[in-house]
């Protein structure tokens, strides 16, 4: 579990290309406090630690988060958010994050605000609007966010300056991919309520 809390920027040292899946070689400010098996995520994906040498770790990623992701899209020399899983007991600064990614969406606008504020608009499709609400928990490339607005379509959030300048957000472009996690509240609640609300047009029984 993860807080949607940026931890520090990671760079891509190495990648490996394998038959179904690739593993990726990470250098992050706390290579050396970590243990194989540890939980990490990745531009929001959970990603199992498998090997650890001089300054750098190791993590594979599977043909589904590969699909899934925007982790596919790496090179070496890119930077990755990265965030270690939570201890338990733990003071929880975003949001509860499993580190499951749903699916990726294109950013659509970037507008300045002010000095260093920025307002991200990011595309909406259809059959995920249910799963975003204004002022609602969204993660982002594993940056916890709150939505700011919700249009048809498209969703606003705002990146304050320490956010802009600590993530990833300060490389995003028009037309770029991000991984996206819905809240994991909302994705139960409307699953129960298909399943247990009678919908429109049914009779009650």
């Amino acid at each position: 579990m993860f807080s949607g809390i940026v931890e520090a920027l990671g760079t891509v040292q190495a990648i490996e290309k394998m038959e179904r899946a690739r593993r990726l070689w990470i250098h992050a400010p706390f290579v050396e406090e970590i243990t194989l098996g540890s939980s990490i995520a990745h531009n929001g994906a959970c990603l199992t630690v498998v090997a650890v040498k001089h300054r750098f770790y190791c993590v594979e990623v599977v043909e589904e988060t590969l699909q899934r992701t925007n982790l596919g899209k790496l090179q070496v020399g890119d930077i990755v958010n990265v965030e270690r899983s939570l201890p338990l007991g733990a003071r929880v600064e975003g949001h509860l994050v499993q580190g499951h990614i749903d699916t990726t969406l294109e950013v659509i606008e970037v507008e300045k605000v002010g000095e260093d504020s920025y307002y991200f608009t990011f595309e909406l499709p259809e059959s995920w609007s249910h799963l975003v609400v204004e002022k609602g928990s969204i993660a982002l490339d594993g940056v916890s966010l709150t939505v700011a607005s919700v249009q048809k379509g498209a969703f606003r959030v705002a990146i304050i300056p320490w956010t802009y300048t600590h993530t990833t957000f300060s490389r995003l472009r028009k037309g770029m991919r991000v991984n996206v996690e819905f809240d994991i509240m909302a994705k139960y609640l409307w699953q129960w309520s298909q399943r247990y609300l009678p919908q429109e047009g049914s009779e009650r029984s």
